[in-house]
């Protein structure tokens, strides 16, 4: 057995895809195609959670042009999460991979557990701004620790709400970062 996996680019992981890939999802349905991609991660994740004997209610949802599926209400979910999401992340992308299986094109599927990605978004927001007002402040280019894809693209959304300042990332995965400086 032959498959070709999508090489995935970091930063494009959690952004608007490009146009092609946009029009292909919408030409195949729209929100009918993400209902479909969150029913399949449904029954991919709620075979795991039997596989594990962790008990957790999976919610589905369209939001923003993708498929968000969360689990909730388990005791031992927070081992799914791992330090900092680490564990997280890779069930994301194996929950992706198993749609891409089933419907031969590449997901964008946000997966959160236990609320984990919802609180990580407030902490990044308010890290953003913060951080940019202490470049806008001083003057100088601050560089944050190394962050997944969905970490940094919060952080730039907050950076972007801070007039004055500008962000970029930079280095390669896994040490890829942002960087906040006040713009020339």
């Amino acid at each position: 057995m032959s498959e070709t996996i999508d090489t995935i680019d970091a930063d494009q992981d959690d952004v608007t895809p490009a146009d092609g890939e946009a029009g292909e999802q919408k030409a195949g349905g729209g929100d009918d195609v993400l209902v479909q991609e969150g029913d399949i991660a449904g029954d991919y994740l709620e075979r795991l959670l039997d596989l594990l004997d962790y008990d957790g209610d999976i919610d589905l949802d369209v939001e923003a042009g993708r498929a968000i599926v969360s689990i909730d209400g388990g005791e031992d979910l927070e081992k799914l999460v791992g330090p900092r999401g680490t564990v997280l992340e890779a069930l994301q992308e194996l929950t992706r991979l198993a749609v891409q299986q089933e419907t031969g094109s590449r997901s964008r599927l946000m997966l959160d557990i236990a609320g984990w990605r919802a609180d990580r978004r407030e902490e990044l927001k308010e890290l953003g701004r913060s951080t940019a007002e202490s470049a806008l402040k001083s003057g100088e280019r601050v560089r944050l620790q190394p962050m997944s894809p969905f970490e940094r693209k919060v952080v730039h959304d907050a950076v972007a709400t801070v007039e004055g300042v500008m962000s970029e990332s930079e280095g390669e995965d896994p040490k890829r970062r942002v960087v906040i400086f006040p713009e020339s």
